[in-house]
């Protein structure tokens, strides 16, 4: 086999082989919280509403950042609540502004302060919903 030939075929066989064995074979589905879909959709929600009240990017865009604000609420309680202590409203309102503004960076909207308004008010509402638990 001259060089060429290995480099054109038995070489990409087995970067191909290496490459699905590596990746695609041990994979196993992810352990997520069994609230982060509805914190997600509620951020969602909450941030197209708020973002029409503010006045702040399209309706997808702040979709996009109370989505992420609503999975950093979810994240940020994770532990607390494993831990026995109950939600605290600050911080639920905290990390979702601070998501959101995050968020917005990203996804080019140029007012953080109506993007942490927004975040906010997505961390009080997911809050709100999940006062109880």
């Amino acid at each position: 086999m001259t060089r060429l030939t290995w480099k054109l075929t038995v070489l990409p066989s087995l970067i191909a082989t290496t490459l699905i064995g590596t990746t695609l074979i041990p994979a196993k589905p992810a352990a997520a919280d069994q609230n982060i879909i509805r914190d997600t959709a509620t951020g969602a929600g909450t941030g197209v509403v708020s973002g029409a009240i503010t006045g702040t990017c399209s309706t997808g865009r702040n979709a996009v950042n109370g989505a992420a604000a609503g999975a950093a609420v979810n994240l940020a309680n994770r532990s607390r609540i494993t831990r026995g202590r109950r939600r605290n409203l600050a911080q639920d309102i905290g990390v979702g502004a601070a998501a959101s503004t995050v968020s917005g960076i990203i996804t080019n909207c140029k007012n953080p302060v109506k993007n942490a308004i927004n975040g906010a008010a997505t961390g009080a509402v997911i809050h709100i919903i999940n006062k109880n638990r």
